[in-house]
């Protein structure tokens, strides 16, 4: 009789990288997150298994596997548990709620980012622009992080509020700036991960102090509003305005939660883009020279407006290009609800999923010279020919970005209206090191030396 062979079990786990007895790859993770997950994805291939204190932890890196988890069985995932970290700061709005929740506030909000309306604050980015090349001087340097940060929020603050916020800008940086340190210093640490944040640790009480001020400042916009009944056009009108089929329309703690994540999402990845935009085309000489010739061919030394956006398409590949190297959001983390199956193995209730943008971006299977800045890699709709998620610097699936075209439209608009203008020179002996907070900043800034064209 002939023996039948039987088919190998696949294992339980997949591989990955040992780590420490206690607390698994949290030491090496905390050195260097961005080559910790890179060379993990390089050694152990599309599914990692990591291990942190006594939670296990899953990293895709697979257009296929992504899917999975962000469209196909996004109903089985939540947000990762680390992201609650901010709750305190974004509430329940559409980064942090879930379910029947976000599905209705999603809807609430949809029209605010209807094209047409986004197309209307077009004018308001170029005229905050102006204004901020109006205080720019030849031969002078600038940390072009705080400037991209400055002037973003003050865009924002004009299509969420139509206020200018100049006096309360430097008090609303300083505590994001605040919220984002003690995001990225309590999630890399284990001790303070499961400190709770009302004990008076002095990290904790200056987070507390940041978010009462941003609260303070939010509130009595709304408060103001509602007295007023006015509607000014902003995005702040629309959401006090809408109602969902029955009628009932967003609380001041619901319309404070969204105006808050729209606040830090609708300035902080755009600012950011920009910064490490204006950083890669002082590495590439020869990118800025075809910027520049577009911009010159195109606007003629004016500055730009909504209907030059299909003629700028160089100008948008640099800015996906740039989006590519340092994508913003550069992961996403999933905690698993309930057992399933993602690329032959099971996961449990209680696992956690990251799936990183900074992995994919720089992945040689899909853009040849992956560290390499080729804006003319996207020409021929590259982005489609791609696996959706090779390239997803707005997320995807049902949560993909509601803001994505106002971003994408701002970014072009804000470096088509800067780069014309200004060379920005990389101030040298700095480091420049991306810092992987809850978004990918540089950690010691970009100073820059202005020159006038």
């Amino acid at each position: 009789m002939v023996p039948v062979s039987k088919p190998k079990a696949s294992p339980s786990y997949p591989p990955g990288p040992k780590g420490d007895f206690f607390f698994g790859i949290l030491p090496e993770y905390s050195r260097d997150p961005l080559g910790f997950i890179s060379k993990s994805a390089q050694e152990y291939g599309d599914v990692v298994y990591w291990k942190v204190g006594w939670f296990s932890l899953y990293q895709l890196n697979h257009p296929d596997h992504i899917q999975e988890v962000l469209v196909t069985k996004s109903n089985l995932f939540h947000k990762n548990r680390s992201l609650q970290l901010f709750r305190r700061i974004f509430g329940n709005g559409l980064v942090t709620s879930e379910g029947e929740f976000w599905q209705r506030q999603r809807r609430l909000m949809q029209p605010a980012f209807y094209r047409e309306r986004i197309f209307a604050y077009g004018e308001v980015i170029v005229d905050y622009a102006q204004q901020l090349l109006a205080t720019w001087q030849d031969s002078e340097t600038r940390d072009v992080h705080e400037e991209m940060m400055a002037l973003t929020l003050e865009i924002v603050a004009k299509t969420l509020f139509e206020a200018d916020v100049e006096q309360q800008v430097k008090t609303i940086g300083t505590a994001l700036q605040e919220s984002i340190e003690y995001f990225e210093t309590r999630n890399n640490n284990l001790f303070l991960f499961l400190l709770p944040e009302w004990f008076p640790t002095r990290k904790n009480l200056r987070f507390l102090r940041a978010v009462k001020q941003l609260d303070e400042i939010v509130y009595n916009l709304i408060r103001q509003r509602r007295i007023s009944g006015e509607d000014k056009g902003d995005l702040l009108s629309m959401l006090l305005q809408v109602q969902d089929e029955d009628g009932i329309g967003m609380s001041d703690q619901q319309v404070r939660d969204e105006v808050m994540t729209l606040f830090i999402a609708g300035h902080e990845t755009t600012a950011l883009t920009m910064s490490w935009t204006f950083y890669l085309l002082s590495q590439y000489p020869e990118v800025e020279a075809k910027l520049v010739q577009e911009l010159q061919s195109v606007l003629g030394g004016r500055m730009p407006t909504l209907a030059d956006l299909p003629q700028l398409r160089y100008t948008e590949w640099v800015v996906m290009e740039s989006m590519r190297l340092y994508p913003p959001v550069w992961a996403l983390g999933r905690t698993v609800m309930q057992d399933c199956e993602i690329a032959g193995y099971r996961l449990r209730a209680g696992d956690s999923v990251i799936v990183s943008q900074w992995v994919m971006h720089h992945d040689p299977r899909y853009f040849d010279d992956p560290e390499v800045l080729k804006p003319e890699r996207w020409q021929g709709d590259l982005v489609k020919k791609l696996p959706t998620f090779a390239y997803f610097p707005f997320g995807g699936g049902p949560r993909i970005c509601i803001g994505k075209s106002f971003a994408m439209m701002e970014a072009v608009l804000l470096l088509a209206s800067i780069a014309q203008k200004f060379r920005l020179t990389l101030v040298p002996d700095q480091d420049i090191v991306p810092w992987p907070a809850f978004t990918l900043r540089p950690k010691y800034g970009i100073k820059m030396l202005l020159a006038q064209r």
